[in-house]
């Protein structure tokens, strides 16, 4: 296999979204969203908690990050992954737990960054609370499309290192790849 090629090919697919993304903020552009994700307001969790009901959005850095609907390849695949993980942690008598959207993360265990990872998992549970996971899970699997793989591949990968989580993957459907970062090994 060629990874230069897929590399490049990954580069592309970043540059492309970086265009739908910014296509995709005209939709919000909204008298109730106006300039959410660009403009000079530190959005707070009660922001995410006042959202009309079936909008969903992400709180980093105080700016907030609109999730879209998933198509039905997101949702295959994280089906699969997540019966998978599941049938693994069972298989071996583990206590952690597997949650799917909107399962939130209050990454710092507070109300600055919230998330809501395509699969969430917990070992610790003292994390696990009914509104969310409080700290930094286990692990983390994105998968990502071409409005969220900017936020996957650089900021998410960024925050998840530096909040703790031990593993973080993010698997890509159109180039058919799953990108593996173990963090607690140093290993990525």
């Amino acid at each position: 296999m060629d990874y230069r090629k897929l590399l490049r090919n990954e580069e592309d697919d970043l540059k492309a979204s970086a265009h739908e993304s910014a296509a995709e903020l005209e939709y919000w552009s909204k008298p109730d969203f106006e300039g959410a994700m660009y403009d000079d307001r530190i959005y707070t969790i009660n922001d995410i908690y006042s959202l009309p009901e079936g909008v969903i959005a992400e709180l980093i850095g105080g700016k907030l990050y609109f999730k879209g609907t998933p198509k039905s390849i997101h949702q295959e695949i994280s089906g699969e992954v997540y019966f998978d993980i599941v049938n693994h942690i069972r298989g071996r008598g583990g206590d952690c737990r597997v949650f799917f959207p909107p399962y939130g993360v209050y990454l710092h265990g507070d109300n600055s960054t919230y998330v809501i990872p395509d699969l969430t998992i917990v070992c610790d549970p003292d994390k696990r609370k009914d509104d969310g996971c409080f700290g930094a899970p286990d692990w983390v699997v994105e998968v990502i499309s071409k409005s969220t793989q900017k936020i996957d591949y650089g900021l998410k990968l960024f925050l998840y290192r530096e909040a703790g989580v031990r593993e973080y993957w993010i698997i890509n459907p159109a180039n058919r790849t799953v990108m593996v970062y173990v963090f607690e090994s140093g290993r990525e």
